[in-house]
């Protein structure tokens, strides 16, 4: 076959994308040069029941940071749903822009058409860089939308149960150190002070606990340390190096990812982390230095589970007293995430991966022996 001239070559990508993608199910790249729309939608498993992540928008130096975003995300988000014991798996989706410049509703509802043509195997809500309204353009376009706002028979504000999430994890690692829950007394080092952080720290304060916090913006360390005061309690403000360094009971961190790694280990004087944030060891091996080194590692995507037990219950009906009671189960799956890693002398990672996969094993027996699959459940819904 001749080939074609130079300068009539496709161009290739700098990687290999079946390579990259091994461990998913599906990977689509949607453009649509009418809108500025291009987005990549990563499909991880699905052996749970459909897809569900997040669609956040930012800018991204390559094509590939934002390939790779998507599918770690994506992964992340099947032990997610399966520690969350939700009949959904993971997926994720990224739209390449500039969240504050070029979001429009016609860019949305393109979105939305591509999410229409996966049928059903790919639902979505928001992200880093998204909010709500957005969505409400891409419902235009397709049904397979959670975390909408009440006002379009949405839950609306994923942050409560996420927050009490924390609370409950935070109490399942008190009862695993202490014997008991009560936190009266007790110091936590809050990283981050947005709609999650914040409300963690409120529930500490409203439980006793004096508090170490810090975050980009002064105004809103100082509305919690006024709070913190008027409550009898104390929330001292700390510099974003210093949180690290404290000399508090657990470290809370609410804000970004990657931030426990070998630098950040050595300053911690902490006896458990338990946070909201995604993602939070730099690399898998820190849990085992954690480990080492004595401090009990709550995982963040148990620990954050609320917010994702309220999107995809909404797929039901909205209900928040049953969305609050769900949450509850984190508390439960923690304390199973502890023992687990105490009987097989393993790291609180590897203790909660080895529970999610035993789940999905588990459902793709099912799946096989109950062959042909039947359709899965929110196919009413399309």
């Amino acid at each position: 076959m001749n080939k074609l001239p130079v300068a009539e070559q496709a161009p290739s990508l700098s990687f290999d994308l079946f390579e990259k993608m091994k461990d998913h199910e599906q990977v689509v790249f949607c453009n649509d040069p009418e809108t500025g729309l291009k987005a990549i939608i990563a499909i991880h498993d699905t052996t749970l029941g459909p897809a569900l992540g997040g669609t956040r928008m930012r800018q991204y130096e390559t094509m590939e940071d934002a390939l790779e975003d998507a599918l770690r995300l994506s992964k992340g988000m099947t032990y997610k749903c399966a520690a969350a014991d939700v009949d959904f798996g993971g997926g994720k989706a990224v739209i390449i822009g500039d969240p504050l410049k070029d979001k429009t509703p016609e860019l949305f509802r393109a979105y939305g058409q591509f999410i229409e043509t996966l049928n059903g195997r790919f639902y979505t809500g928001t992200d880093m860089g998204t909010v709500l309204d957005d969505f409400v353009h891409a419902y235009k376009e397709t049904n397979c939308i959670a975390g909408l706002p009440e006002e379009y028979g949405g839950g609306g504000e994923t942050s409560i149960p996420t927050a009490l999430g924390v609370l409950y994890s935070i109490q399942a690692v008190a009862k695993t150190l202490w014997g008991h829950e009560d936190l009266s007394g007790k110091k936590f080092a809050i990283q981050g002070l947005g709609k999650v952080g914040f409300k963690t720290a409120e529930h500490l304060l409203q439980a006793g606990a004096d508090l170490y916090v810090t975050d980009v913006d002064p105004c809103i360390v100082h509305v919690l340390t006024e709070k913190a005061e008027e409550m009898g309690r104390i929330a001292v403000s700390v510099s974003s190096d210093d949180i690290y360094g404290v000399e508090a009971d657990m470290f809370v961190p609410c804000a970004i990812g990657g931030i426990i790694n070998d630098q950040t280990i050595d300053q911690l004087k902490v006896q458990a982390i338990v946070g909201a944030a995604n993602n939070q060891l730099l690399h898998e091996s820190h849990a085992e230095k954690l480990k080492q080194k004595g401090i009990l590692y709550a995982p963040d995507y148990i620990v954050n589970g609320g917010g994702l037990i309220q999107v995809a219950d909404e797929l039901y009906g909205p209900n928040r007293k049953r969305v609050l009671a769900k949450t509850e189960a984190i508390y439960r799956s923690l304390l199973e995430v502890f023992s687990q890693s105490d009987a097989l002398h393993v790291t609180t990672v590897e203790a909660a991966n080895h529970i999610c996969e035993k789940r999905m094993d588990a459902r793709k027996h099912r799946n096989s022996f109950f062959s042909p699959r039947k359709r899965n459940k929110w196919d009413v819904r399309l």
